[in-house]
């Protein structure tokens, strides 16, 4: 087998499971479908790409067509970054601002491409299609388009990840390590794509034939990652609320409104007291789906000012400030004579975990000992 043969033959299963992806995510129920609809069209895009590795064969004498369907390259990443969008905030919807992202593959198709369905239709241009200067075009558009959009996905993950540590105590970030390692794998996968479009103009035909196989067959491994992902972790996504701010944002607002120092001091000492007692006295941390607005409706207090204290006065986050309590009941709970019987994963489970990994490490961290060391020292 050539590597023409090999190619084609991977490609037109990398085409055929990202279609089978797109309709998986089109047709399961969930409560986030818009996520799942903005994901499939990734992968439709993703499939219509792949396809060039096998249908320029047909599109031989209809060029036409076979620039317009390169062309679709250009809406994967906006794709990508909308579900990412989706998958971060559970308030997201589309509006017709979102629009704009469209504009690439507009704007390519009615002021560059013409000349090129033109020359092509009027038989004036010969050669091969790699050979248009507005060919190069496109290329270096799609390079451009990529690093902005894999550095705006990157941004929104750092903000989700400091708003979910200051609002929320669920241990579980399966969404931000899902999204974050995604990211990851596309940038890597590209560093590959443009490695080999390099190779395009400086090797033999036959290396980069070579490199085109082994890009092909990244494209298959990822899509089928995703496939295992899917059926792995079915309920993967946990959005936040967009509307949330972080503390540093909301904090200038706040020291407007307050007193003078003095005073200032003296009522955030009682706060913070009063909080720590009912945190102690109450429990509330034995909820594993603690959120910040629910413990600020538990003590009678505007979410805001107790996001300012306990992100910027106790200087914690929300995630650790109540994993905090928890670790110490596990702690007690651990050293109990009268508890030797339950097992770690009852405890973590008890004191409101829901993962062993994440309670280890938060356990780790706290005490620099492990739960089985810690009960045996």
């Amino acid at each position: 087998m050539d590597q023409l043969a090999l190619l084609e033959g991977i490609a037109k299963i990398s085409v055929f499971v990202s279609l089978l992806m797109a309709f998986f995510l089109l047709t399961v129920k969930t409560d986030n479908k818009l996520a799942n609809r903005l994901f499939a069209f990734f992968f439709i895009f993703s499939a219509i790409d792949l396809s060039g590795f096998f249908t320029y064969i047909y599109n031989e004498n209809h060029r036409n067509l076979e620039i317009f369907r390169s062309t679709f390259c250009l809406l994967g990443m906006p794709a990508f970054y909308l579900y990412v969008l989706s998958a971060c905030y559970s308030d997201f919807k589309l509006q017709w601002k979102h629009l704009v992202h469209l504009l690439p593959f507009i704007i390519t198709n009615l002021l560059f491409i013409p000349r090129i369905y033109l020359s092509i239709e009027d038989g004036s241009f010969i050669g091969p299609l790699n050979q248009m200067s507005e060919i190069y075009f496109i290329q270096i558009l799609i390079e451009f388009q990529y690093v902005f959009y894999i550095v705006s996905v990157f941004l929104i993950l750092r903000k989700y990840k400091e708003i979910y540590l200051e609002n929320y105590a669920n241990p579980s970030t399966s969404t931000y390590k899902w999204l974050f390692q995604m990211t990851c794998v596309f940038l890597s996968a590209h560093l590959f794509v443009v490695s080999k479009n390099v190779l395009r103009y400086i090797v033999l035909r036959e290396i980069f034939l070579w490199a085109n196989v082994l890009v092909g067959s990244i494209a298959l491994f990822i899509t089928c990652w995703f496939i295992m992902k899917a059926l792995k972790h079915p309920e993967l996504f946990r959005g936040i609320n967009s509307k949330l701010k972080l503390t540093k944002d909301i904090l200038p607002e706040a020291d407007e409104k307050l007193g003078s120092e003095n005073v200032q001091n003296d009522s955030i000492k009682n706060q913070i007291t009063e909080l720590k007692q009912y945190m102690t006295e109450k429990e509330p941390f034995l909820d594993p789906s603690l959120t910040i607005q629910e413990l600020s409706n538990q003590i009678n207090m505007p979410v805001r000012d107790l996001s300012i204290l306990i992100n910027h006065h106790i200087d914690q986050h929300f995630f650790d400030f109540v994993n905090e309590y928890r670790i110490q009941k596990a702690m007690h709970i651990l050293k109990d004579q009268s508890k030797n019987q339950l097992t770690v994963l009852e405890i973590l489970y008890e004191v409101g975990f829901n993962s062993k990994s994440s309670f280890n490490t938060s356990f780790k961290k706290y005490t620099n000992l492990t739960p089985t060391a810690y009960r045996n020292s």
